[in-house]
């Protein structure tokens, strides 16, 4: 990938914050829902932060 150029999806799936934190949505809500748990399902919809080596990736991706 050449620099300078930011990656248009993962663009649209992350979400950077003002202080440059990465967060995600976590996999699998919307497969197969009804039969999940309302505790599982309340848990899923909260984003998560980007965490370890994907960080570094992500940031690449994004250019941060």
């Amino acid at each position: 990938m050449k620099p300078g150029k930011t990656h248009k999806a993962s663009a649209k799936r992350f979400k950077v914050t003002a202080t440059g934190r990465i967060f995600h949505r976590k996999a699998g809500y919307e497969h197969k829902r009804t039969k999940k748990r309302p505790q599982y399902k309340r848990a899923a919809r909260k984003l998560v932060e980007v965490r370890g080596a994907d960080k570094r990736m992500m940031r690449r991706l994004l250019q941060i």
